[in-house]
């Protein structure tokens, strides 16, 4: 949710319409852009009603604009769905619902974790993995609290450093140790240090996933 993550979505849909449908062709998009800084401090302050019903105004503003269905640019705030989309009649392309059919199309059971530790340690964003039938498995408690420093203190403000890179990639080698068998880059902005190349097994990126998903539903 982050403008970080808002960027790459739209640079993603950009990218895989143009390569799906050739000349001169681009997604035709309605964005909410929130101020990340509000949502933050409702999150600290665990003040998720209000969070909510920020949400459920800004998807009531998409429906209004004509959108046909809605997507949600961060994995986090997919905690509050449910409040989100009441009384919105279009439907939400669920990031975690896309995620886990492309690890099940895969061939893969076991997805380590990587996000925030809202998204890593509540049951919300883990039950729809397990629902989908995978056995996702989570870094331990330092690992997850480093994972989540490093996304709101620098990924979100669109800092990567070559420190954060190598703790991301050894926290990923810790998560194989203990039996994942694919990694999920679980927050919108994970994907900035991490990826095929820096990582021994499958990465399954929510973000690049989720706006495949988004294509393939408005072709449709």
């Amino acid at each position: 949710m982050s403008a970080a993550s808002t960027q790459t979505y739209y640079r993603e849909l950009c990218n895989l319409t143009r390569n799906q449908l050739g000349g001169l062709h681009s997604p035709e998009l309605l964005i909410r852009s929130l101020d990340f800084a509000q949502i933050e401090a409702l999150q600290m302050d665990g003040d998720w009603d209000a969070a909510g019903a920020i949400l459920n105004s800004e998807a009531k503003a998409l429906q209004n604009g004509g959108a046909s269905f809605i997507l949600l640019a961060t994995n986090t705030m997919h905690k509050l769905t449910d409040q989100m989309m009441q009384d919105v009649d279009v439907p939400l392309l669920h990031i975690a619902d896309a995620t886990a059919d492309a690890i099940n199309s895969a061939g893969l059971k076991a997805p380590g974790l990587m996000a925030t530790a809202f998204t890593m340690e509540q049951s919300f964003y883990t039950d729809r993995l397990i629902a989908a039938g995978l056995k996702p498995v989570v870094p331990q408690d330092d690992d997850r609290a480093e994972t989540h420093r490093i996304i709101y203190e620098e990924l979100c403000k669109d800092i990567t450093t070559n420190e954060s890179e190598a703790t991301y990639i050894s926290i990923a080698g810790r998560l194989l140790e203990t039996g994942a068998d694919c990694l999920i880059l679980g927050c919108t902005e994970v994907g900035m240090l991490l990826n095929q190349g820096n990582v021994d097994v499958p990465v399954f990126d929510t973000t690049l996933i989720h706006c495949e998903a988004a294509l393939k539903m408005a072709l449709t």
